[in-house]
């Protein structure tokens, strides 16, 4: 069985799931998913984000979107019970602080093969490259692939 960590910043679509569950043809695969809500902390981040995709409508908003404990954890149980209907073994976890090293522990633990991080564009952090997936290649020594979210 091929183990996967997936980092999540919002709850798994349709489209996800099937990109995630078919990377890997008929092999099985077991997902740990780590579900980290993007914050305050990257709100002008984001805003600018919005603004280079031409979304000036979610860059003036984005404060309203921010993900509450509550929120994320629904996303998290919907992630999960979506993996398992599309017949992945899944367990997960919210994460409030510290992504990368969590991430690092969580690849340990379980002896990771891989990590997945599903994410929407961001481009002023990839330009600088502060995204997850460019700074977890640094943090864990597995494979790490970035696939952006989609919708339905």
């Amino acid at each position: 069985m091929f183990k996967t960590v997936l980092m999540i910043e919002k709850a798994l679509s349709d489209a996800d799931v099937e990109l995630v569950t078919t990377l890997h043809g008929e092999e099985k695969v077991s997902f740990v998913v780590l579900m980290q809500p993007r914050g305050r902390q990257d709100e002008l981040l984001r805003a600018l984000d919005d603004v280079a995709l031409g979304h000036l409508d979610k860059a003036v908003h984005e404060h309203d979107d921010a993900d509450s404990p509550t929120l994320a954890s629904e996303s998290l149980e919907h992630s999960l019970r979506h993996l398992r209907r599309a017949g992945a073994e899944a367990t997960g976890l919210v994460i409030e602080q510290d992504p990368l090293e969590q991430l690092r522990s969580v690849v340990e633990r379980h002896a990771a093969d891989e990590v997945l991080v599903l994410t929407s564009p961001h481009f002023v952090e990839e330009f600088f490259h502060r995204d997850w997936a460019s700074q977890a290649r640094h943090k864990v020594g597995v494979p790490v692939l970035k696939l952006f979210a989609r919708d339905s």
